[in-house]
């Protein structure tokens, strides 16, 4: 290298005098703001406020008592329900009960309308046979005396006394109507006229015709005389009654397409007969 090169210089360049002074002023400035500072807190004559944070303190006593209500709370509402569940309980109970009551009401009222119904459908029944004029159309036109071909025999002497009476008035009502439940003077049943024809003679009988048929003393249909009452059925449990009347003819009111006939015995021979008079 040539002595005479030019070596570059690598010392920092100086700063200026005016920047140097400008630095130390703001310096001295902000030192001089804080020992103002610093004595002007440290003065006893201005008191330093403090604020103290006040932390919520847990109160035992009434953590306790919330507790105990809470409880009861709980213990009145599961008393209040099982309350509740008896009484829902009971009243099932005597839902029950009343239903079981009703139940056994309609049945009872339910069996005696069968009973009722059956008793209507025997005396139909009876009813029914006396109708089946198609099939005995020749046997209407029979007289007294072929009566004895079935078996029945006849008595041919005129009623007297008390079965005159009672026959007189059984052929009197003769094409009046039949009406169930009919005890006369327009219009009669089974029973009801039997009962208003001993009523001429001063008896008194039962309504039923089961209670008729039970009356007097049993007599054979080869037997019959005037004033016998003539039934269908069995003895104390009869469903149709009706009066003989000699020569081998019956009156009775037979149902309500015939009304009160005079008919003879085979047109519908009877089961049995009983003798009152």
């Amino acid at each position: 290298m040539s002595h005479t090169a030019h070596i570059p210089s690598h010392r920092k360049p100086r700063r200026s005098a005016s920047k140097l002074a400008v630095r130390a002023g703001v310096a001295g400035g902000v030192l001089s703001t804080l020992a103002m500072a610093g004595t002007a807190s440290a003065s006893p004559s201005e008191p330093v406020t403090e604020t103290t944070l006040e932390m919520p303190v847990l109160n035992l006593d009434l953590a306790a008592g919330v507790s105990s209500a809470v409880t009861t709370a709980a213990e009145n509402t599961a008393a209040a329900a099982v309350t509740g569940e008896l009484r829902s309980q009971e009243e099932q109970a005597r839902t029950g009960a009343a239903a079981e009551a009703k139940k056994a009401k309609e049945d009872a009222e339910k069996a005696d309308a069968e009973k009722k119904a059956k008793d209507e459908a025997d005396r139909k029944a009876a009813a029914e046979r006396a109708t089946r004029s198609s099939d005995r159309t020749s046997l209407r036109s029979t007289s007294a005396s072929d009566s004895g071909e079935q078996g029945v025999g006849t008595v041919t002497a005129p009623a007297t006394g008390s079965a005159a009476a009672i026959v007189n008035f059984a052929r009197a009502q003769v094409g009046k109507a039949y009406v169930m439940g009919g005890t006369g003077p327009s219009s009669f049943d089974c029973s009801g006229l039997v009962q208003a024809a001993y009523r001429q003679a001063g008896i008194s009988l039962p309504r039923m015709s089961q209670d008729q048929s039970s009356e007097g003393s049993s007599v054979s249909l080869s037997a019959l005389q005037p004033g016998d009452v003539l039934y269908w059925g069995s003895r104390g449990n009869a469903y149709h009654v009706a009066l003989y009347v000699g020569g081998g003819k019956f009156v009775g009111a037979q149902n309500p397409s015939t009304g009160i006939v005079e008919r003879s015995l085979s047109y519908d021979k009877p089961t049995g007969a009983v003798r009152i008079l």
